[in-house]
């Protein structure tokens, strides 16, 4: 019975919906969609650029800069083909194992982001309260091992939940309600007790962005009583504005985050509209305006900006 429910969960196709009821105007949806991406593609593809380029910039805070910069891709590039098939009208249709891909690439880096933005956080930490051991404490090799563990720690978590998704039928309705595949959206058309998936996604949440934003918050206590004892005005301003840039990437990670997963669970009454929009606001602006704040607020790297756009007199006259 188990081999007959996988092999049918297998062979399931699903129809992705685009903005119901503008189904008539989905190409001219299209373009400002179109326009967010070409942002966070050309804006994180930047980011990266300047930091490998830049031997100014090896350093532990633009080596995390590079890994968000990742992730925000990681989260955001599996659902461009899918989303602009749906809104150009070439096709709808999307096969099970290609939906549970697309949900392992969308959840798992999400929840990387999490732990990437915690590793931040540790670094914030370090370089205002331990400035003397920075250095030796955030080497390049621990570096890249935080990364690895964000990562794995994510995709581990992830792959009993969607693995789970194969012994499912779906004997009724196969239609999602995104231009994508959400876990949280699938598991409402299965035809089976779900408990376990509900229960366990919801575990998932609470663990992982509450150990991550708990992380976070802890070290930004320690930052601010640190910052707080030194005696400069000046030098107090400067060691919050290092944090300033973060604590907006926080913030544009977590409230759409949090937002989506209310909506999908105790909104399920609320217009489609609402998860739809929900939806796009989590997997767009994080990839698209985190690439811009760091931008503005980061020295050294609208000073790569400025290298790359304008010619060498403009950029000394700008630093």
């Amino acid at each position: 019975m188990a081999d007959f429910n996988v092999s049918n969960s297998l062979s399931t196709t699903f129809y992705l919906t685009g903005i119901p009821g503008y189904e008539v105007a989905h190409h001219w949806i299209s373009i400002p969609f179109c326009v967010l991406y070409l942002i966070g593609i050309i804006g994180n593809c930047t980011i990266l650029h300047i930091v490998r380029t830049d031997p100014s910039l090896h350093e532990p805070m633009y080596y995390f800069l590079a890994m968000l910069s990742l992730t925000d891709m990681g989260m955001s590039l599996p659902t461009l083909v899918t989303l602009f098939r749906v809104l150009w009208s070439i096709s709808r249709e999307i096969e099970f194992n290609i939906c549970v891909v697309q949900m392992f690439f969308i959840h798992t880096f999400s929840f990387t982001e999490s732990a990437v933005l915690l590793a931040m956080a540790f670094d914030h930490y370090v370089a205002i309260c331990n400035p003397l051991r920075y250095a030796t404490i955030l080497t390049p090799q621990r570096i890249a091992k935080i990364g690895v563990a964000a990562f794995l720690r994510s995709a581990f978590c992830m792959i009993p939940l969607l693995a789970l998704l194969a012994y499912f039928p779906f004997c009724h309705s196969h239609v999602l309600s995104h231009s994508y595949c959400l876990h949280q959206d699938m598991i409402r058309l299965a035809c089976a007790d779900t408990k376990f998936n509900v229960i366990y996604g919801l575990v998932l949440i609470t663990v992982l962005w509450g150990f991550d934003s708990l992380g976070i918050l802890v070290s930004y206590i320690f930052i601010l009583r640190s910052v707080l004892s030194i005696a400069s005005r000046e030098e107090r301003l400067k060691a919050l504005n290092t944090c300033a840039s973060h604590i907006c990437a926080v913030l544009i990670l977590y409230v759409p985050m949090i937002g989506l997963s209310i909506v999908h669970r105790f909104a399920k009454d609320a217009s489609p509209l609402v998860h739809i929009l929900m939806a796009h606001i989590y997997l767009l602006v994080p990839p698209v305006l985190n690439p811009i704040i760091y931008s503005v607020k980061t020295k050294q790297i609208r000073r790569g900006v400025m290298r790359l756009l304008a010619p060498k007199r403009i950029c000394s006259i700008l630093e």
